[in-house]
């Protein structure tokens, strides 16, 4: 199976690596286009455009003139050492082992408004440009007319490297609208996480967030390649429902 996952909006760039190990994303020519793009704006037009504050915007100026290639490991980091948030808490890549990130070089892949799609040691330098940020170019009026099919061919050809039988979509719901699930070559899982309050099972967007990470983490340190495996996950407490699962959507809750 193959994993998808968000990216984050806060990055580290402070804790010491110690992983020598990286590679190069894919669409690095695309991602140029995009940061000249950006380039063109003035931080009042950033503020508006992606509605953050001014201090933010002035610091995303900032990247986008120092966005260089070719990335190397003294000006770009490994995506999975790079994301921080909630996802990558769960993720806490900074205690796999090498094996580790090597099963999930070829198992698990973000989604990025900027990057199209990571793997875990695709070099990366910071950035802020989320999927459904309204940012014209010359593809069209937002991200997802210039990604269009891109993202969903990467993915269609990691499935295939992979050998996989399914996409397990672990990505939010912003970032796989860039995907065109009628054109994947294999079916999608949904898993889902419910949190027990009010009287009611529902999603509750951070500990989901954090859940997903986990997930991808727990089918990583048991090379899981066949999507039956992920029933097992008990990690933080959640369990399989299966009477509120469906084929294709596959529910873990947790409480009451």
């Amino acid at each position: 199976m193959l994993i998808v996952l968000s990216p984050a909006k806060t990055f580290d760039y402070q804790t010491p690596l110690t992983l020598a190990e990286h590679s190069q994303a894919q669409f690095l020519e695309q991602s140029e286009v995009l940061i000249d793009r950006l380039r063109e704006l003035s931080p009042a037009a950033l503020a508006s455009l992606m509605k953050i504050s001014d201090k933010l915007a002035a610091l995303n100026a900032a990247r986008y003139a120092e966005w260089t290639q070719p990335f190397t490991p003294d000006n770009a980091r490994p995506a999975i050492r790079a994301f921080a948030g909630d996802v990558y808490a769960g993720f806490d890549a900074e205690t796999l082992s090498v094996a580790d990130l090597q099963f999930a070089q070829q198992h698990v892949r973000t989604l990025s408004g900027l990057y199209g799609v990571l793997r875990p040691l695709d070099l990366i330098q910071p950035y802020r440009l989320e999927m459904g940020t309204r940012l014209s170019n010359p593809a069209g009026k937002d991200l997802y007319a210039f990604w269009d099919e891109r993202i969903s061919d990467a993915l269609n050809a990691a499935l295939a490297e992979a050998g996989a039988s399914v996409l397990v979509n672990l990505a939010s719901e912003e970032y796989f609208k860039a995907v065109k699930p009628k054109t994947l070559s294999m079916p999608v899982l949904q898993p889902v996480f419910q949190d027990w309050g009010s009287g009611k099972f529902r999603v509750v967007s951070f500990y989901a967030k954090r859940a997903r990470g986990l997930m991808a983490r727990f089918a990583i340190i048991n090379r899981l390649t066949k999507p039956a495996g992920l029933k097992d996950f008990t990690v933080g407490g959640y369990a399989f429902a299966e009477d509120a699962s469906s084929e294709s959507v596959w529910v873990f809750r947790r409480g009451q």
